[in-house]
């Protein structure tokens, strides 16, 4: 099994790096969390071109039909750059579940959110969206903002959502496996967010200095960036793993193991770089606060470290 990318996905994870790089980087999520979403929704625009809500989408409707392996791509980019939005619910979670229309308007850049009964209850970012849905009791239908709610991260803006037209069924399969590309896209998405946060701890541990010497000589601050080093170096096989065999009996378990590491390499990221910023990690004015509010975020949507370790455990022991 091929654990590296192809010439394509390196290329297309450079096309995201460039891109959100050209459009301001991080200043593009600061804007976003102060409520001006105009840099987001022209990056967006920018991604759209590139071809990114297509990747999920069949041909017929004029998408990419991509494969898993070039979501989890593109979302670990995303997730490097702390990107704001509907991301993960305009590509990875409904192209299954809307019918044709839907999916012809993604393609040309239409934004999408929804709110899962029982899994994400709140939709993210739902003012900005184009389309809006409600999944609940086997059924999915076009959705109203009923109430805004609030979120760990300064960058996602999260509404509880009532229905507005009419329902149709969603079969539970169709459902399970567009849950399951969700919780793989956060899962990516960690995994590059966790790398953006050990990259700000190395990069400040070179220039922070304490008793008149740079942090980054100190032996155990060097052991904490070692073990970040690690966990995501675990993870992030985890996650190509899940997404290359999806014809694996163990396909779910496989999803949920991802997640799981994903969640606490990003976690233990978090933590670590935290420590090494100290006070000033805390502060608005350093970019560090965009990923410490991301990673607890997606740790608890889309299936939590406790319902994803219940869901491999379960596989464990039935099997």
């Amino acid at each position: 099994m091929r654990f590296l990318p192809t010439e394509e996905q390196s290329a297309l994870a450079e096309a995201i790096d460039d891109i959100v790089r050209g459009a301001g980087g991080a200043d593009v999520a600061r804007a976003w969390a102060s409520g001006d979403t105009a840099p987001g929704l022209a990056l967006w625009a920018q991604l759209t071109e590139l071809g990114l809500p297509a990747l999920r989408i069949p041909e017929a409707q004029g998408g990419l039909d991509a494969g898993l392996s070039d979501l989890v791509i593109a979302f670990e980019r995303l997730g490097y750059h702390g990107v704001p939005g509907p991301y993960l619910e305009t590509i990875a979670l409904l192209p299954a579940l809307v019918d044709d229309e839907v999916r012809r308007d993604l393609v040309s850049g239409a934004l999408a959110t929804a709110a899962v009964t029982g899994v994400s209850p709140a939709a993210l970012d739902a003012a900005v969206s184009a389309h809006r849905f409600i999944v609940t009791d086997g059924a999915i239908a076009p959705a109203a903002i009923a109430e805004e709610t609030s979120s760990l991260a300064m960058t996602r803006r999260l509404a509880l959502l009532q229905p507005s037209g009419t329902s149709w069924p969603v079969e539970r399969a169709a459902l399970s496996t567009a849950l399951d590309e969700a919780a793989l896209a956060a899962a990516a998405y960690l995994v590059g967010a966790g790398e953006r946060l050990l990259a700000e701890a190395v990069e400040y541990a070179g220039v922070r200095e304490q008793f008149g010497r740079r942090i980054g000589e100190f032996q155990a601050l060097k052991h904490q960036l070692a073990d970040v080093r690690v966990a995501l170096s675990f993870a992030r096989p985890l996650v190509w793993a899940a997404a290359l065999d999806t014809a694996a009996p163990t396909r779910a378990r496989d999803i949920s193991a991802a997640k799981v590491a994903a969640s606490d390499a990003a976690t233990l990221a978090a933590r670590v770089s935290l420590q090494v910023h100290g006070a000033i990690g805390y502060t608005a004015e350093h970019a560090l606060h965009i990923w410490l509010g991301l990673v607890p975020a997606l740790v608890g949507v889309w299936g939590t470290v406790r319902f994803h370790r219940s869901r491999v455990a379960r596989s464990l022991f039935s099997a």
